[in-house]
Parts: C-alpha cells; sequence; structure tokens
C-alpha cells in the first residue's frame, strides 16, 4: 500500500519478526488472544517509535523534560505520523480536574458568564475555583473542608512515648515524633491530659524556635542548629490537609480518614466559588448550579438561553455537551472529579476531547475501549472512532468485541496463542474474511452463545437494604449465594455503588 504505515522486522516483547503495512486514514482493528502481541505492536512498536521521533525533533532542554522513550525492537518503520494513545488508565489530575476542565466546557461557561452573567462578576476568570480571583477564600476553592477530629488523633490517656498520637508518621521513635517527644520540651512519658495548659498548647501549636532531638537533658537549640519545632497540629495540617489528597500514598490516605472531618465548606454551601460569583446567574441559575447538572439536562438549560450576543458561546458548549452524551456520559456532571472517574469513562473522555481538535493526519492508538461498556454505549463509541478517521485520520485500535471488529475498515490478528504461543500475524483483512477464517478470532466470532440452561441453586442469601450510596435511590436487594451473579447495567446505573 502506498498510503501505510510500514513496519519491518518488528521484535518488541513476543513479536517474532512481525512485518505488515497498515493502511493510513482507515480504521483498523488488532484483534487475538490476550498476550498475543497486540500491544506490543501497537503501543509498543508503531507508537513508541512515533513519539520517540517526535520527541528527537525538539531543542535537547525540551527533550530532557520529556518522558524517555527507548527504540523499539525492529529494522524499521516508516511513513509514521504524529500519534495520540488514548488508554485505560486513569487521567491524572487533582480534585480541580474537573470533567468540565477536561473536556474544555467550563472555560466556554465561565466566558458565558463573563458576558451575560447578571450582576457581572467580572472577567471569565472570576468565574473559576482554580483561579484566586474567583474561588471561595475558605476552603481555595474545593468546596470542602477537611478538620482534624482531634480526639481521633491524640488519645489524652497515653504519654507521647506510650503511642498517644494515632497516625502512622508520628509514631514512636519517627522523626516527626522525636521533635516533639524527644526534645526535652515535653515530658514524653507524662499522660497528655496531665500536661499543664502551656505544655498542651505548646504541644498542639508550637512554633517559631528550634530544638534538638534525642538530647532530653536539653531544651532550645541556641546555637541556630537543630529542627524547627512545630505543634502536632500545626505540621499535621501542613503535611495532609494542605495538600492534595492525590499527593499522599493510599495507607496516608486511609489513615487521614480515621482522623478528619470531611465536609461541605460552609461559606460557600460546596460550590467553590467566591460570594461574587455565586451571586452572579444566568437564567435564575449560578455557575456552579449549572456545572452540578447532569450534562444531558444541562443540554436543555443552556438551548433555552436566548440572548444573541452569547449564541456562538452557547452553541459551542452545547456541543461540546452533546458529544459526552453521545457516548454514554450524559449521566456525568461537569464538576465531577477527574480522579472518581472509571477508566471506560476517562477514555471515552479523552475521546471526545480529540473531537473538538481540528488536527488532521494524525494517528491515534485505542486500547480495548469497549471494556466495561454497555452493548448499547459500543454502538456510540464505533460512531466516535468513525468520526476521528473520518476527520483525516489514522486509526488504530486494539480490541476483543464483535462490533468494534465489524466496523473496521482493516483487521490484523496476532496469534495464534499467548506469549511464546502467540507474537505472529495469523489474519489480515475485511471484518468479513475474520469471520470465515480458522484463527482463534474467526472461530470464537461464529461461535453462538448459549445461555446456562442448568444454573446452579443459591445456598443463601446476602440482603442489602435501603442502599443510597452515590446515585442508588433506596435500593433494596437480595443477592443469591454460592452462585455467579451478573449484574448488566449501564454504566450509570450504580453497579459500582451497589
Amino acid at each position: 500500500m502506498s498510503s501505510a504505515i510500514v513496519i519491518e522486522g518488528a521484535r518488541e516483547n513476543n513479536l517474532r519478526d512481525v512485518s505488515l503495512e497498515v493502511p493510513k486514514d482507515k480504521l483498523t482493528v488488532f484483534a487475538g488472544v490476550s498476550g498475543s502481541g497486540k500491544s506490543s505492536l501497537v503501543i509498543g512498536t508503531i507508537a513508541a517509535e512515533s513519539q520517540r521521533q517526535l520527541n528527537e525533533t525538539y531543542p535537547a532542554w525540551v527533550r530532557d523534560r520529556l518522558p524517555k522513550v527507548g527504540r523499539p525492537e525492529a529494522t524499521a518503520l516508516r511513513r509514521l505520523s504524529p500519534i495520540v494513545v488514548v488508554d485505560q488508565r486513569r487521567v491524572t489530575g487533582s480534585v480541580r480536574s474537573t470533567v468540565g476542565t477536561m473536556t474544555d466546557v467550563s472555560t466556554l461557561l465561565r466566558i458565558l458568564f463573563s458576558r451575560a452573567g447578571e450582576p457581572s462578576a467580572g472577567e471569565s476568570n472570576a468565574y473559576s475555583f482554580n483561579d484566586p480571583a474567583g474561588m471561595c477564600p475558605a476552603c481555595a476553592g474545593l468546596g470542602r473542608t477537611r478538620q482534624v477530629v482531634l480526639e481521633r488523633l491524640l488519645d489524652e490517656d497515653r504519654s507521647l512515648a506510650e503511642g498517644a498520637i494515632r497516625f502512622p508518621a508520628y509514631a514512636p521513635g519517627g522523626v516527626r515524633w522525636q521533635i516533639l517527644a524527644d526534645t526535652g520540651v515535653l515530658d514524653p512519658d507524662k499522660p497528655v491530659k496531665r500536661f499543664s495548659e502551656t505544655d498542651r498548647e505548646l504541644l498542639l501549636r508550637g512554633e517559631g524556635f528550634k530544638v534538638h532531638r534525642g538530647t532530653r537533658d536539653g531544651r532550645l537549640a541556641s546555637d541556630g542548629s537543630g529542627n524547627v519545632y512545630e505543634g502536632l497540629l500545626t505540621s499535621f495540617e501542613r503535611l495532609y490537609l494542605e495538600r492534595d489528597s492525590q499527593e499522599l500514598t493510599q495507607d496516608e490516605r486511609t489513615a487521614l480518614a480515621d482522623v478528619v472531618r470531611d465536609a461541605p465548606c460552609p461559606e460557600c454551601n460546596g460550590q467553590r466559588l467566591n460570594a461574587a460569583a455565586c451571586r452572579s446567574t444566568i437564567g435564575g441559575r449560578n455557575i456552579a448550579e449549572l456545572s452540578a447538572l447532569e450534562v444531558a439536562d444541562l443540554v436543555g438549560v443552556l438551548e433555552r438561553i436566548r440572548k444573541h450576543d452569547v449564541r456562538t458561546l452557547v452553541e459551542a458548549a452545547a456541543i461540546g455537551l452533546r458529544r459526552i452524551d453521545g457516548i454514554g456520559l450524559g449521566y456525568l456532571s461537569l464538576d465531577r472529579p477527574v480522579p472518581t472517574l472509571s477508566g471506560g469513562e476517562a477514555q471515552r473522555l479523552k475521546t471526545v476531547r480529540h473531537l473538538g481538535s481540528s488536527l488532521s493526519g494524525m494517528t491515534y492508538v485505542f486500547d480495548e475501549p469497549s471494556v466495561g461498556l454497555h452493548p448499547r454505549d459500543v454502538d456510540r463509541l464505533v460512531l466516535l472512532l468513525g468520526e476521528l478517521r473520518d476527520l483525516g485520520n489514522t486509526v488504530l485500535v486494539v480490541e476483543h468485541d464483535r462490533d468494534v471488529l465489524d466496523a473496521a475498515d482493516h483487521v490484523v490478528e496476532l496469534g495464534p496463542g499467548a506469549g511464546s504461543e502467540g507474537g505472529t500475524i495469523v489474519f489480515e483483512g475485511t471484518p468479513k474474511g475474520l469471520r470465515r477464517a480458522g484463527t482463534p478470532t474467526g472461530r470464537a466470532l461464529r461461535r453462538t452463545r448459549e445461555l446456562n440452561r442448568a444454573p446452579r441453586e443459591p445456598t443463601g442469601r446476602l440482603t442489602v437494604e435501603h442502599a443510597d450510596r452515590h446515585n442508588l435511590d433506596d435500593v433494596t436487594v437480595a443477592i443469591p449465594l454460592g452462585v455467579l451473579v451478573a449484574v448488566p447495567a449501564s454504566p450509570a446505573a450504580g453497579r459500582a455503588a451497589s
């Protein structure tokens, strides 16, 4: 093929000297059993070499700041184009990253409010919870406040030496414990409840001087050396409450949940914005209230805005929202924090973001994008992949789903087995040709699916009563025990919550 990505002698991981041509401006699906070499070819070879060569075009000081990509094991790769990998990994980001910021719809809403909000709060940044001009000063735009529950953090019946501080980082013997207890400033063997008011305040909020660790007979450091003394609450708030929770380890987050109380910010009522931004409304709703609506409902609200001078903004925002709704994510709200998205939700939102780009001539790589999708939403995914292709891009998909395979312009199957039994191309051609092939995927596509006609009898029931987590609405269900239980539902139906 004259217009094709050319791979010669690919040997990455278990690939066995694979050579092929992948058509450009087409939707190509790479199939095969797990471990057959699909990802090694598409991501480990094609995507890796494209990224490596693109990085080489940047100045040295830029390359030093980019992720290092090694040259894949292959004889030659030609006619590559700039590549975007859209995988199942959760999107990295803090609680400040939301569906709205990820898809840029929130930016359009902020501009809309800066022009049409009454009374106006000012420029668009005055409606941003990520900007000092718009964020709530009490919660710094987080919408929630976390406060230490002192009786959970500190067991005052114990001494510091006995582990009065109930947090792993302050366990006896550690550096933070030593600054508090092993400096001669406080008595580590006295129960905290017997401290004088002065010593108790020093333990909790003391600061402004230096101490030597490990010198029980010493007091304050007079020579300017030593460690800065910082009271328990002062250091705890700085280290754990003022940092983004995503920067903490899982163990730290688990321990933190035991000693803090998390609640909506009392000043902004969880809306993240300052008073001026909260007062500014369009159609009776402020920007936080619009962002809290489900995407599918927000489209209709925006379409009722009739002001002529903002119609272009309204239409642009509505287009972005319809794309989100069109891939089965209309149940999300723009204020949904990105870290709470599933891998499948994040992957589809990445796809929506790329659909809004005017770039063409790109190569997009998708790693099993149908994982976790309801069959109804697979059809929507297929339409998205087709849209990306029709914008003048090459789309490469690692996939097992029948519907995605049927939508392909070209299919490549690797195998026949996994690991050392894979790594070769066992089929190239059309989806119809694959269904006739004697390969593992071809045989699987021809196989008729049957329901279990003799299911096991349950050994009991596990009853869940009045569940209301996330979007569950007073759900009561008896789950049979001792059998395989399937919970088929659309992504919005509350499977994970239940």
